[in-house]
């Protein structure tokens, strides 16, 4: 059973939203519309967020619009699909004391789905959102996320996680992410 989230324990992860690859993606509007909220929200509940690109070099960088709110986030370059191959990354999971991930990006299938085991593998707990997530293929979305529930995560939504997190209407920010989800 995976535990409540909480804003002291939580990280958001970003992962691969990169270039052409990032345009091709199923129902892409509302996955980028997604990510931003996510992003968004984790800043106004201070929530480390940690945000990855593949092979920039290939792949080229991050959506402009959403790699502009991540300025002040831990960016990560990576060969490996999974995150956790990218370097530095496990030791400063290891140094800040947090054990739940809540994961967005591209592709279900490929690089989260391989960052997600990995993480389960290390005994956090982990959270995808299913609507800050996509594949190419839809299929390979739900296949993705199928894989992942059957593992160990948790499949969860933009509205779902945010008000976990907050537990409560008379949470300090439940304003500012209430009009997050408008």
């Amino acid at each position: 059973m995976i535990p409540r989230f909480t804003t002291d324990k939580s990280c958001l992860l970003v992962i691969d939203v990169q270039g052409r690859l990032a345009d091709l993606m199923s129902n892409k509007q509302s996955l980028f519309k997604h990510i931003v909220t996510m992003i968004n929200a984790a800043k106004i509940l201070k929530i480390p967020i940690y945000w990855f690109e593949q092979y920039p070099k290939g792949l080229g960088p991050t959506k402009s619009s959403i790699k502009e709110l991540l300025v002040d986030s831990s960016y990560h370059e990576k060969l490996t699909f999974s995150a956790c191959g990218a370097k530095d990354f496990l030791e400063q999971l290891n140094s800040n004391g947090r054990n739940q991930f809540i994961v967005t990006g591209i592709e279900t299938h490929v690089c989260v789905y391989q960052t997600v085991i990995d993480l389960l593998a290390k005994g956090f707990s982990v959270k995808v959102n299913q609507q800050a997530v996509s594949s190419r293929i839809k299929n390979n979305k739900n296949l993705g996320l199928h894989t992942m529930e059957k593992a160990g995560a948790d499949i969860t939504s933009t509205e779902m996680i945010l008000f976990e997190l907050m537990k409560t209407a008379k949470h300090p920010n439940f304003r500012q992410i209430s009009q997050l989800l408008k």
